[in-house]
């Protein structure tokens, strides 16, 4: 079995911006006469959809919305993104994130995104980062009703890889997830692919015991060994869950 594609999760992976989401998600809940998110909620939503995290914050104040007035907050939400994002003179992406990018497409691998936000702000993202051209397939929030830690996001991702390059024959199994938090990481496992855990959000001992491969920075990851290990099926074991 050979390495065929990666799938990248986007928020804490490719752009640091969780202050963003945590600070707007706040004035939205402030606008709606809701007390801000408590320390535990702002931990809990890491990694997971916009959908889930509002979803979730609305049903512990009590509050019960229609799905219309949910994606009316969500796209509130991304709109203020949008705004925030313009203002900075230089984007958040992490180190490494392009060189991983290059390495990728230098041995003929496709590349994915894989993310809870939705599709406006990761377009806007890649966009001004001059990313857009590289990734061939994007499963956004807004995309699927279920969020991480379900698999449906990255079994997505392989279905339209498939469409999109029909002789490509991909299998979940040969495709190499990277993920900062342990709902995205449960997520790609239960998609039966092999896993990258950068130590962006959660610390490296944390990610360790339940990925495949943990690197401090993308920079780290030593595409080359991946992608013999993938050949050789040696898998390295995953010993517990995040």
């Amino acid at each position: 079995m050979s390495l065929k594609a990666i799938l990248f999760d986007f928020n804490g992976v490719i752009i640091n911006d969780e202050r963003i989401h945590l600070q707007l998600i706040d004035e939205i809940l402030i606008q709606e006469n809701l007390q801000p998110q408590k320390v535990q909620e702002r931990q809990a939503s890491l990694g997971r959809s916009d959908r889930a995290c509002f979803q979730e914050l609305l049903a512990n104040r009590g509050r019960v919305v229609s799905d219309d007035s949910l994606t009316q907050l969500l796209n509130s939400k991304a709109q203020a993104y949008v705004l925030e994002v313009e203002k900075l003179e230089k984007l958040p992406i992490y180190p490494g994130v392009e060189d991983l990018i290059y390495q990728a497409r230098s041995r003929n691998l496709h590349l994915g995104i894989v993310s809870g936000a939705v599709r406006q702000e990761i377009e806007l993202v890649l966009n001004r980062a001059k990313l857009a051209e590289y990734f061939t397939v994007i499963v956004a929030g807004d995309d699927i009703t279920t969020s991480k830690p379900k698999p449906d996001g990255y079994l997505l991702a392989v279905e339209r890889l498939n469409q999109e390059y029909p002789e490509l024959n991909l299998l979940p199994q040969e495709c190499l997830a990277i993920e900062d938090t342990p709902a995205g990481i449960a997520a790609a496992k239960r998609a039966q692919m092999q896993v990258v855990g950068v130590a962006n959000t959660y610390p490296f001992h944390m990610l360790q015991r339940c990925c495949n491969w943990t690197v401090d920075y993308l920079s780290d990851l030593e595409l080359e060994r991946v992608q013999k290990i993938f050949s050789g099926g040696e898998f390295q074991a995953i010993v517990s869950e995040c």
